[in-house]
């Protein structure tokens, strides 16, 4: 079976977040289940070394009204094909803003020439190309299974949600420059509230629907979840067509025992060698040494991730013993909270504005307990990278986080099964008590060590969430 995955980001090519860790994981996923993926990316200059030698296999003389080049090359041991229009993607900054974080402004058109093209090779028009299965990632190629659709593609088509909070919603002038049928402006097709809604039109679209975790999909069937779509994936057909399949994580690159960016490296019967991974982060986010625990945070400093309410507690944090080392960017004033936090606690609280793949390892490999007290969490990664590598995950009930750590209650811990702490709400007293059951057990030494060991023998890798994804396509498509 072929299958094309369309996407704006794939490790290692391009990452401003965890899809880029999905889409990148997935053709190896499925390659063990006698699935073949190609991915399909846009040509940021950042693809340029993985181009340089690659062959061209179409033209486009107007595609969305530029020209665009498609270029076979490689991700790694998989297909990879480039949508090169310089016009589109040759600019400097991040993949969907400039420099100075400002969105693109033609974001619309440069996603849609990325869906236009996805469902011309879905569609067979391009020689040497063949796919049964058409799977598009977030809104970015969400109008892919719409341009299918239009084209009559006999693929199939699955679109899936890594945070329904991203929509992609445009003005209505643009509609006309989409090149789809007028028949499509509608509330079955692109309208949404007089608006172009990309995700909205793929999820009415696509013949399947995914979320990245089970309890996620069941949460955006809910108002206070699906962030207005919940109608359109509550209706009949569409919640029949949705599944939740939990993200995994890639152990050739998230394996302790094998990382190259920690000072040392170690394994479940080894934790001792922790040790000088924690060193490492006192060192490089001056932290004083002293006997709590080190909580770590690597995100983006949003709402969503419950960021605001985390900034609240510091100071209780700090008054437990304990310290923490963040690493991460997103809203103005969280940054300065956490960087006033960091001048008010000196030695206690260390702060890094920005992201480091390198640092989040060493972070994930010395640092006690990571926080993630998110107000929704479609799947999330840091969780599972915390419990690959015995940083114990501090998680609010939600989610993917609720699929993934099993809290540490008394009975959970009796019966050797506790992974983490787990708790309710999103609120300045949840947070404060789960921080101070981390600090009480964090003090129970052995029981701290099972819970570490715990984590790091669950197996998070993507053997069974790819089974679950090649189960999928084979049902569309009928085949066995």
């Amino acid at each position: 079976m072929q299958t094309l995955s369309v996407a704006s980001e794939a490790y290692p090519l391009v990452k401003t977040g965890g899809l880029a860790d999905v889409v990148g994981a997935l053709p190896a996923a499925l390659a063990a289940h006698g699935i073949a993926t190609t991915t399909l990316l846009p040509g940021y200059p950042t693809l340029a070394a993985a181009t340089r030698n690659g062959r061209v296999a179409h033209r486009w003389p107007d595609l969305l009204g530029v020209e665009a080049r498609l270029i076979e090359a490689r991700i790694g041991e998989h297909p990879l094909l480039v949508l090169d229009a310089p016009e589109l993607f040759a600019r400097p900054g991040g993949p969907y803003a400039d420099a100075d974080g400002r969105d693109w402004s033609d974001n619309w058109r440069r996603f849609a020439a990325l869906s236009r093209a996805a469902a011309d090779l879905a569609a067979g028009q391009i020689d040497g190309h063949r796919f049964d299965v058409l799977h598009a990632h977030d809104w970015q190629a969400a109008l892919a299974p719409v341009y299918a659709r239009a084209l009559g593609v006999g693929a199939k088509t699955v679109v899936t949600v890594h945070n329904i909070a991203f929509q992609g919603s445009y003005d209505a002038g643009i509609f006309p420059a989409l090149g789809l049928p007028a028949s499509d402006w509608t509330i079955d097709g692109v309208e949404y509230y007089g608006q172009v809604g990309f995700l909205k039109a793929g999820l009415n679209a696509a013949d399947a629907i995914t979320t990245v975790s089970p309890t996620y999909a069941r949460e955006i069937l809910k108002p206070e979840f699906g962030m207005g779509l919940e109608g359109l994936i509550a209706t009949r057909s569409r919640q029949g067509a949705l599944h939740g399949i939990v993200n995994g994580i890639d152990p050739k690159v998230w394996s302790p025992d094998a990382d190259t960016a920690l000072p040392a490296r170690y394994g479940v019967a080894t934790l001792d060698r922790r040790a000088a991974n924690r060193a490492a982060v006192e060192q490089a986010f001056g932290l004083d040494p002293a006997p709590g625990p080190i909580f770590t945070v690597v995100s983006r400093l949003t709402w969503q991730k419950g960021m605001d309410v985390l900034a609240q507690v510091l100071d209780h944090l700090v008054e437990r013993g304990g310290r923490l080392a963040l690493l991460g960017s997103g809203d103005a004033a969280l940054e300065y909270a956490f960087l006033a936090a960091a001048e008010r606690h000196r030695g206690r609280v260390g702060v890094r504005i920005g992201y480091d793949e390198g640092v989040s390892h060493v972070l994930q490999g010395g640092a006690d307990a990571i926080l993630i007290p998110s107000r929704f969490e479609p799947c999330g990664l840091t969780q599972l990278y915390g419990l690959a590598y015995g940083c114990v995950p501090v998680v609010a009930r939600t989610g993917g986080l609720a699929d993934t750590v099993i809290d540490a209650n008394e009975a959970a811990l009796a019966a050797g099964v506790a992974t983490g702490i787990v708790h309710d709400g999103v609120r300045p007293e949840a947070l404060t008590h789960a921080i101070d059951r981390t600090v009480a057990l964090y003090a129970q030494a052995d029981r701290w060590r099972a819970v570490q060991r715990n984590g790091m023998r669950a197996d998070f890798s993507w053997g069974r969430s790819g089974r679950l994804y090649a189960d999928l396509y084979r049902d569309l498509t009928g085949s066995s």
